[in-house]
């Protein structure tokens, strides 16, 4: 490992490309959401086992009580986060087409706090690995992967640096940026609780330079903590997509690779978002769970764009409305940011957990570009921050060309898009790969099957 070392610039970085901002809300406040009359509530919002429910219907619920759990490592529970009565347990579908069980409880409007929540003890990492996972946390960028898991560092690995990602690469997206000008302390706070509960002697704050007032606040917040070795530093980072990709972020940070196949603490660094380490400082004080969820709304379609916290589980039409409707009829909605986010076929799905932005767009942002024949100019190329080969790996999936795709390392892929977004030809490559990623998927579990067989 190199030595623990502060730098003013950031190392450079592979790839990438330069996205429009459209930071249009950073200066909006975030405004609070009632509670809804219905919330539903899907048992898979992680990565991981999927939770299963542990209320009945015609149960009277509590904002915070718990409704799901499972028994599985990879997992995080799940609360309520209305006060009201189960209506029912049902299947719905959740945005990548799969369909799950899901608890719906009809909010009592009065959004009572369950008298058993308690702020957690904690003096041991032991203790905070069992506060996290209790709190139901799970990684607030958008992937989804329980915090408690990620936190819960093996004992064959060397963690000698805590990296707060606040990079927010995404067009559109400002809840990081909100969270931090308004739970700035919550922001240290966390920071200083994880870093000596873990023994990690360095923190660097990872955070693009279009957001100088978020710069500002961080500094100061970080001059002014009980930061007595000065072990915090904040890092301003290219304004560059996919800067805060945990790789990418990574190397820019700390100068390291994480090799194929291996995690950020094969590379000695742990990577949190600003959101999550603030909320492990609320709960800490509070013990109040992951109950609702701070959502950039915006898109040429949005009457009024808007920063609004909802409870997890609120129908998106209902957030939609309460910020003011559509001022046209949308054409595209997305779950998450434009590069990554998820297309949604309409506005009746909802908020889960992991959901940092609504987007809906209008007739000209929605309109797709004829696809070309590739031309092979190499862009694609140029832009992958994993240094792969996009359309060797698009025409591999294809094709249906497993050893090609093993051959390119398509697992190695991050999805960010760069290839798709600077392809002249307006070739899908990225969703090419990402069917290709899914049949390999589908080949291991066909083979598991016919391993348990034989």
């Amino acid at each position: 490992m190199s030595e623990l070392t502060f730098r003013e610039r950031p190392y450079r970085t592979r790839g990438g490309v330069h996205a429009p901002h459209h930071k249009t809300t950073a200066a909006i406040e975030s405004i609070m959401m009632p509670a809804p009359p219905m919330v539903a509530l899907p048992m898979t919002q992680h990565i991981g086992a999927p939770c299963r429910p542990i209320v009945k219907v015609g149960d009277t619920v509590d904002v915070g009580t718990v409704i799901a759990d499972t028994d599985a490592f990879v997992s995080a529970p799940i609360h309520a986060s209305v006060s009201g009565t189960v209506k029912k347990i049902d299947k719905i579908t959740m945005p990548d087409g799969n369909k799950v069980d899901a608890v719906f409880i009809e909010s009592d409007g009065e959004h009572r706090l369950s008298p058993e929540l308690r702020p957690p003890t904690v003096e041991s990492a032991s203790d905070l690995l069992t506060a996290v996972r209790e709190s139901g946390l799970v990684g607030l960028g958008g992937a989804g992967f329980p915090t408690a898991v990620k936190l819960n560092i093996p004992s064959d690995k060397y963690v000698d640096t805590l990296i707060i990602n606040v990079a927010e690469c995404e067009p559109y997206i400002t809840s990081d940026h909100r969270e931090v000008m308004e739970n700035s302390w919550d922001v240290i706070s966390g920071i200083l609780t994880v870093k000596e509960i873990l023994d990690i002697h360095r923190v660097i704050i990872g955070i693009e330079n279009n957001k100088p007032d978020a710069i500002r606040e961080l500094r100061r917040i970080a001059d002014n903590s009980a930061d007595v070795g000065d072990e915090i530093r904040v890092l301003p980072l290219r304004a560059s997509y996919p800067q805060g990709a945990e790789k990418v972020l990574i190397k820019a940070c700390t100068g390291r690779d994480v090799p194929i196949g291996g995690l950020p603490s094969d590379a000695g660094c742990l990577v949190m978002n600003v959101g999550s380490i603030a909320f492990i400082s609320r709960y800490l004080k509070t013990g109040i769970p992951l109950v609702s969820r701070r959502l950039t709304v915006d898109g040429s379609a949005i009457k009024n764009p808007s920063n609004v916290i909802v409870p997890i589980g609120t129908p998106i039409r209902d957030v939609i409305a309460f910020v003011g409707g559509y001022r046209e009829q949308p054409r595209k909605l997305i779950m998450g940011g434009p590069m990554m986010g998820i297309a949604l076929p309409d506005d009746e799905l909802y908020v889960l957990k992991q959901n940092n932005a609504i987007l809906a767009f209008g007739e000209r942002e929605a309109r797709l570009s004829e696809e070309s024949a590739c031309i092979r100019c190499g862009k694609c190329l140029s832009a992958c921050p994993m240094a792969l080969q996009p359309i060797e790996l698009a025409d591999a999936a294809l094709c249906g060309d497993i050893a090609g795709m093993n051959r390119y390392y398509i697992m190695n892929c991050m999805e960010c898009g760069c290839c798709a977004f600077t392809c002249p030809a307006k070739r899908p490559l990225v969703q090419n790969i990402r069917m290709g990623k899914e049949l390999i998927r589908r080949d291991k579990r066909d083979q598991v099957v016919k391993g348990g067989k034989g």
